[in-house]
């Protein structure tokens, strides 16, 4: 555990659930070591992403960059995970299966955490929620029948939506950032990641 990095009771317990379940890594950082920039989340409208306004884990309807840096006044500890993958497997449908598994590591964290008293914690996960759960459904329940969530066992916001600068908590973590390896024309045995993170409390 280096300087950056918090101590936090029942951290280590926590670490290994989400390498149990399928995480490549997991770290734990100190929360004002993550990033948050304003541009980040501006791309979602512009040049825009597909995922845009599909669901409430996404915006416009999260708060933010603003909102994320509040979560980190209140909740000093995180744990960072990440996915390694085959960069070609993002471009095929077999990318909702990889981004469901990060979402459902995310949630166990988080709730494990929870059920060890920090009630505070939330998690955040890539991939719109919408997509990897939902694809199949015309609407998010949520936003289109004011209704509950399909799967909030699961499903968990956007880090993009946030600004969290991914790319950075990567390099915080110790990590490969290339994100040349996630063009479409990396090489057969290029390797990408996709990550997720939980913020404790």
């Amino acid at each position: 555990m280096n300087l950056n990095e918090p101590r936090h009771t029942g951290l280590d317990t926590l670490l290994r659930l989400a390498c149990t379940m399928g995480a490549s890594d997991a770290r734990a950082i100190a929360s004002d070591q993550i990033g948050v920039q304003e541009r980040l989340a501006e791309y979602c409208l512009n040049p825009g992403c597909e995922n845009y306004g599909l669901s409430m884990s996404c915006p416009p309807h999260v708060s933010g960059p603003s909102g994320f840096r509040r979560i980190q006044q209140n909740l000093q500890e995180a744990i960072a995970v990440r996915i390694a993958v085959p960069s070609a497997v993002l471009f095929s449908d077999e990318r909702w299966e990889i981004f469901r598994l990060l979402h459902e590591i995310v949630a166990a964290v988080e709730q494990a955490a929870v059920e060890m008293g920090y009630s505070k914690s939330q998690g955040f996960a890539g991939g719109s929620c919408k997509r990897v759960f939902c694809r199949d459904h015309a609407d998010c329940r949520v936003l289109s029948q004011d209704d509950g969530c399909r799967h909030p066992q699961f499903a968990r916001p956007s880090m993009s939506g946030f600004g969290i600068d991914v790319a950075g908590l990567m390099k915080r973590c110790g990590w490969p950032a290339d994100i040349a390896a996630r063009e479409a024309g990396a090489g057969a045995g290029a390797m990408s990641w996709v990550a997720g993170l939980i913020m404790l409390g």
